[in-house]
């Protein structure tokens, strides 16, 4: 028997099978992990195949060492996946295939935890103590008078190990070594009695068909009542589920809800579990004993048999596309595996993104729509509040007179308001006013944020530090000037405004401690009056009966951005962050702050006018043709050596720019240039820009990866309609 394996190893020079041999005696399956020879080195690799015969020479043929597990840790379906994005993609098999398991399992550094359970034996009265051994006697007798008769060793903590040992020699108490789940935190929650609305009926029994379905509900109209309700269906047919989020934070509220209604049939899947407690929770999926997965987005790999049903909640998120190797698009994946499993793929959102719109209008997808709250109650009232005309009154500070007037109101009611800003530290530069100067990274081309807590200057790219600025390093003029306000000192503001109420911070500072985000979240739940700043991890999923205030402190600050999603994002942002306020029955208000208040992103975003936004997004890309009318390939150089990057660009754009004489009408725009962010992490970066008529768009890409293949290692990624053109 032969095994076709894939070497666990991200080099382009091995990305292909390499034949073994299966030595007699040893048990080796297709999903298996293997140990293999290669050249003077053994190493890890993947059994993606069997067969009978050999396909080269026998006598070079090298055999098997070992497997690394006792069971194929890969099912089937992900192997046939993984096949898929490679082609898609234009990814490395080992690459996709460190997806499907927990990372740490490669390295060995996680196993089964096991524990010791202690009982009497069934004849330990046959057996005779000495009359000294009262340490042992008492141990009996504490066995005896117990509710329990099977104690772990922390409900013996207070008796001498070595009397314990002693009587297991004897034969009188028997250990044995059992299995312990670590098991993530998660919130508790009572189980609420929740009656369905009309709406929600419909959606419920309308989602049944193998396809997908759009579900645009507005902010607090019962989406995830749908969720859990299609869920519970899907397992009364004996079918498994994943739900995916687009933030960690959201997964405690998330989790818990799932919890109370079905207790250990869950799993959670995310980067902030430890890795003892992400190799248990994906065990107890791989084995069946767990039916639904949730979890951010690697939980689209969840190692589920017979999927019933997968959900994306926020479908409109940019975090579900990959921008590290290897990339890929989340929403691809669990249409392959939807597909695969003849089942319903559920992308939810109150704000779906342009292509996922397009696609229901066109009838591509089913459009589901929840067009009321759940709760009855009218949306919160958006408030426009022009910051120039602050300025022009004398008020020069963060919040505006009418946010300051509606948070005194919430306090004096006891009730709690959040305050949205997407940019976290104290100050997102540090400038000198003599002669221009900026602290800059050493490692990335990219300002750095001044962090008042730690007085340090960070990176949020590469995460270098360095010291504050007392001084300009180039003039050494003392008048150093701080750039636009981020989390830190809107909370510090309002800590100065209300010194007696709880301020608290929800960003990527805050939040990078183990269950981080599930403290700050109880904490708030059970604080009133309390106010929750935080960047784009408070605006949405969180369901706080007495949050009736959002203050956007700075709605325009990813409106200019040199991206043709800025105003898409800017939409979503408003609509999801307001849609906090007045979720129980009282009304809700949002403050918004903004120096372009005629932006027509803002006479949309007030009236929770998504279908107009879309007519007008929709008319602008296709003037522009801009995706979804056009497809955007960005191939991305990058090395520490620039030179190396320079060339290796202009051997590939020379050959791809013949491609112009092939598909002239088909390729709009082309271009070789430096990327916008020059250098990061120590690498300088530049980037080939196609953007491409949809006729012939896979076609092209394909030669162009082609191209891209022959001629660079390992330094180049291949984007398709790039979330971030940075």
């Amino acid at each position: 028997m032969y095994a076709q394996v894939i070497i666990d190893q991200d080099a382009k020079a091995l990305d292909k099978e390499f034949e073994y041999r299966v030595p007699t005696g040893l048990n080796i399956e297709v999903g298996m992990r293997v140990l293999v020879p290669f050249g003077s080195r053994q190493l890890q690799g993947f059994v993606i195949g069997m067969t009978e015969e050999c396909h080269y020479d026998s006598s070079k043929i090298k055999d098997i060492i070992a497997s690394v597990d006792d069971y194929a840790c890969i099912k089937s379906e992900l192997l046939i996946l993984m096949q898929y994005m490679a082609k898609k993609n234009h990814l490395k098999l080992a690459s996709i295939l460190r997806l499907f398991i927990p990372s740490q399992m490669r390295d060995g550094s996680v196993h089964d935890l096991f524990e010791n359970n202690y009982s009497l034996s069934a004849n330990y009265k046959d057996i005779r103590l000495s009359k000294s051994a009262k340490k042992q006697q008492e141990i009996i007798d504490f066995f005896e008078n117990s509710l329990e008769k099977t104690l772990k060793s922390e409900n013996l903590s207070q008796f001498s190990y070595s009397a314990l040992k002693s009587l297991i020699d004897k034969g009188v108490i028997e250990r044995s070594k059992v299995k312990v789940n670590r098991v993530p935190l998660v919130l508790d929650v009572d189980e609420k009695k929740v009656e369905l609305n009309q709406d929600q009926l419909h959606a419920i029994d309308t989602i049944k068909e193998d396809r997908t379905y759009l579900l645009h509900g507005v902010t607090g109209s019962g989406k995830t009542e749908v969720y859990i309700n299609l869920i519970k269906r899907v397992l009364k047919e004996g079918k498994s589920a994943i739900m995916l989020v687009p933030e960690i934070s959201l997964t405690p509220q998330i989790m818990a809800n799932f919890k109370s209604r079905f207790g250990q049939s869950v799993a959670l899947l995310h980067s902030g579990l430890s890795k003892g407690e992400r190799f248990d929770e994906w065990k107890r999926l791989f084995s069946g004993e767990a039916k639904i997965a949730i979890g951010a987005r690697s939980a689209i790999f969840a190692p589920l048999e017979n999927l019933g049903m997968i959900i994306i909640d926020e479908e409109h998120e940019s975090s579900y596309i990959s921008e590290s190797n290897p990339r890929f698009s989340t929403h691809d994946v669990a249409s392959f595996r939807a597909r695969f499993n003849h089942c319903p793929l559920v992308l939810g959102s109150a704000t779906p993104s342009i292509e996922s719109y397009q696609k229901a209008v066109n009838g591509e997808y089913q459009l589901v729509e929840l067009p009321i709250r759940a709760n009855g109650k009218e949306m919160p009232k958006i408030q426009i509040v022009d910051m120039m005309n602050e300025l022009r009154a004398g008020n020069s500070g963060i919040f505006s007179n009418q946010l300051l007037a509606d948070l005194v109101n919430i306090i004096n009611n006891k009730k709690q308001a959040m305050i949205f800003i997407n940019r976290r530290g104290y100050s997102s530069f540090m400038r000198c006013r003599d002669c221009g100067y900026i602290a800059k990274c050493t490692n990335c081309d990219v300002s750095l944020v001044y962090h008042k807590e730690d007085e340090r200057l960070k990176c949020h790219y590469c995460g270098a530090q360095f010291k504050v600025l007392t001084h300009c390093p180039n003039c050494h003029s003392e008048h150093v000037k701080h750039g636009a306000v981020g989390t830190e000192s809107v909370a510090k503001a309002l800590k100065e405004y209300f010194p007696d109420v709880e301020i608290l911070r929800m960003d990527n500072d805050t939040t990078s401690t183990k269950n981080a985000h599930q403290k700050i979240l109880s904490k708030f739940a059970h604080t009133k009056p309390a106010i929750l700043v935080g960047t784009q991890m408070i605006a949405k999923g969180h369901d706080f009966e007495d949050v009736l205030l959002v203050g956007i402190v700075d709605a325009d600050q990813g409106l200019y951005q040199a991206d043709y999603r800025s105003t898409e994002r800017t939409f979503a942002l408003i609509t999801q962050v307001a849609g906090r306020a007045g979720r129980s029955q009282e009304q809700g208000k949002v403050i918004l702050q903004t120096y372009s208040p005629r932006h027509y992103v803002y006479k949309f975003a007030s009236n929770y006018d998504y279908k107009g936004f879309f007519r007008k997004e929709e008319n602008i890309r296709q003037t522009a043709q801009f995706p979804p009318f056009t497809r955007i390939i960005r191939l991305l150089f990058a090395s520490e050596d620039e030179n190396y990057v320079r060339e290796n660009l202009k051997v590939c754009y020379t050959e791809i720019e013949k491609l112009k004489d092939i598909y002239q009408d088909q390729i709009i725009y082309m271009d070789a240039m430096k990327s916008p962010i020059k250098r990061m992490q120590n690498k300088y970066r530049y980037q080939i820009l196609m953007r491409l008529k949809l006729d012939k768009a896979d076609e092209i890409e394909n030669k162009v990866f082609e191209i891209a293949d022959k001629h660079s290692k390992n330094s180049v990624f291949f984007e398709i309609n790039p979330q971030n053109m940075t």
